[in-house]
């Protein structure tokens, strides 16, 4: 009867500390022009990732850049073209953190990057779905998480399914932009 209370009892705690823990983390709100939803970030197993995202946030990076990548069912990816389609200046690319233990589960937010495994900067995506096939292998480095969508995953599921046709170099460009109009940092 004891044994059974202090295992009681413990998991309660462990519950409690683990909602303290995600209270600390830093949240961040996106509005764009197809809505807003907040993502909280993970900076204790992706501190690299959510210090750079929080950097391009602060210098107001992402105000103007779009959503250039809806894959209905897989994943929205922003962050790295205006709607002119150019390229925004990036900073250096950061180390892959896709070991931290955080999966590609729906509402996830993510570190685009290209086939080289540390190229990871401005961009990011969004799960649309449960992606696990993009987490690390044993062999292969996979794609970073460093957080995840807490409000607002009607926006998300919205964009995700947004009319697309190709346009140049891009394949599943939004017919109708999804401009990121402002992201902010919450206190």
């Amino acid at each position: 009867m004891i044994n059974t209370r202090i295992s009681v009892l413990a998991a309660a705690l462990l519950v409690f500390m683990s909602a303290a823990d995600a209270a600390d983390f830093p949240k961040v709100r996106v509005e764009t022009t197809a809505g807003a939803f907040t993502v909280q970030l993970d900076d204790e197993r992706a501190p690299l990732s959510v210090a750079n995202f929080l950097q391009y946030i602060e210098d107001g990076f992402y105000t103007g850049t779009i959503f250039h990548r809806v894959v209905s069912g897989f994943v929205i990816q922003g962050g790295g073209y205006n709607a002119e389609l150019e390229a925004s200046e990036v900073r250096e690319s950061i180390p892959n953190e896709s070991g931290n233990g955080l999966s590609n589960r729906r509402m996830t937010i993510a570190m685009a990057r290209t086939a080289n495994p540390h190229s990871a900067d401005s961009q990011f995506y969004i799960n649309l779905a449960d992606n696990t096939g993009l987490d690390p292998k044993a062999t292969r480095w996979g794609y970073a998480v460093f957080g995840e969508v807490i409000a607002g995953q009607e926006t998300i599921d919205d964009i995700g399914h947004r009319a697309t046709s190709p346009k140049g170099s891009f394949q599943n460009l939004p017919a109708a932009p999804v401009i990121i109009e402002q992201i902010t940092i919450e206190e």
